[in-house]
Order: C-alpha cells, then sequence, then structure tokens
C-alpha cells in the first residue's frame, strides 16, 4: 500500500520517504532527462528515449515505495511510445526497425509472463507490461539490445537482492522491486546499443 500523504500535500509530509518527494522526484526526472540527452544524442528517436527515462524514474520510484507499477502510468507511455517512434520510422524510413521493435514487444511481454506464471511471488503482472513496453524500445534498438536489457536487468535484480540479504535488509522470502532493475537493466543496454552502434557498423 502506498504511504499516506498529508492532507496539505507538503514534500517531506510524515509517512512519506524523503527520496520520494515531488521536489526530489522531480529532480531526478530532470537528471535523468538531461543525461539521456547527453549519451543518446540527437537523433530522431531521441523524444523516445527521454519519454521512457522520464516515465522510468516515476515507475522506479512508485514501485520501491509500493510494489506496484501503475497501469496509470504504463499505458499511456506504451501508446506514446509506439506514436514517437512511428514519426522516427517515418523520418528515417526505418520500418524494419518498427517491425521488430513490434515483435520484441510481443515476445519480452510472452516471456515475462511465463515467468510470472511460473514463480507468481517472483514477478508481478506489472512487470511483465514494463516488460512489454521496454521490449517495444529495445527491440527499436536491436535484437542485441534486447539481450542484454533483458540479461542486465535479471543480474542487477539478482545482484540488489544478494546484496539486501548480506546486510540483513531481506531474507530468501523478501519481496523485492524488480521493476527498477528492469529499466535499469534497459538505460544500460540503450546506452550500449546507441553508442557501440557506430562502432560496430550498426
Amino acid at each position: 500500500m502506498a504511504a499516506e500523504e498529508s492532507s496539505d500535500g507538503r514534500a517531506g509530509a510524515p509517512g512519506r520517504p524523503r527520496w520520494r518527494t515531488p521536489r526530489v522526484v522531480g529532480a531526478a526526472c530532470v537528471v535523468a532527462a538531461v543525461l539521456t540527452v547527453a549519451l543518446h544524442g540527437w537523433r530522431p528517436d531521441l523524444p523516445a528515449a527521454v519519454l521512457l527515462a522520464v516515465v522510468g524514474v516515476l515507475l522506479a520510484a512508485e514501485d520501491l515505495a509500493t510494489h506496484r507499477l501503475p497501469n496509470a502510468l504504463l499505458a499511456p507511455t506504451a501508446g506514446a511510445l509506439s506514436v514517437l517512434l512511428v514519426v522516427a520510422a517515418l523520418v528515417t524510413g526505418a520500418w524494419p526497425d518498427l517491425v521488430r521493435a513490434a515483435v520484441a514487444a510481443v515476445g519480452c511481454g510472452l516471456g515475462y509472463l511465463v515467468l510470472a506464471l511460473l514463480r507468481p511471488t517472483g514477478l508481478g503482472m506489472g512487470d511483465v507490461k514494463l516488460g512489454a513496453l521496454l521490449g517495444l524500445w529495445l527491440g527499436w534498438l536491436g535484437w542485441e539490445a534486447v539481450l542484454l536489457g533483458v540479461l542486465a536487468g535479471f543480474v542487477l535484480g539478482g545482484l540488489a537482492g544478494v546484496l539486501l540479504m548480506a546486510v540483513g535488509r531481506a531474507s530468501r522470502t523478501t519481496a523485492i522491486a524488480f521493476g527498477p532493475w528492469l529499466l535499469l537493466g534497459a538505460a544500460v543496454a540503450g546506452v550500449v546499443a546507441v553508442r557501440a552502434g557506430p562502432v560496430l557498423g550498426a
């Protein structure tokens, strides 16, 4: 359950973690957007990258606080990201990339769904939807980005769980928010794909 907010909505209100106040989350969104522009560069798909970076901060903050990835953020982001990628394809003529993005979104969504059904305590439906959303973006960048993003998400999430258990903040049965690690893994894969693409001739 989300922490309650005081009636006047002030930052730092009792019951709300300081790192999750509107001011802190807003600053993190700005930092994420600036870093995305700096690392991604001026490409036709930059608006899509910035959108995902900013929404990613909001989703990570929500998941860490409440273990929820709300449809109110996921659904409109998926729609907006799809539109922005279509626009990028119109500008660049990269229609095969758009098709690959759609296939990757479906593939990632189905893959995470299978994992969620096999181990309901490990992944939730929010993680499944987020996985499909990230698959759409990473698929646009390439199959290598999809593979790296998925692997990085699981490795980072696993390392976070081990670290929390090592410091006594979690046990084997403790539920750990997985969304932030999916997002971070996708961010790493996105940077590698964009920055290494020219070197690799992609």
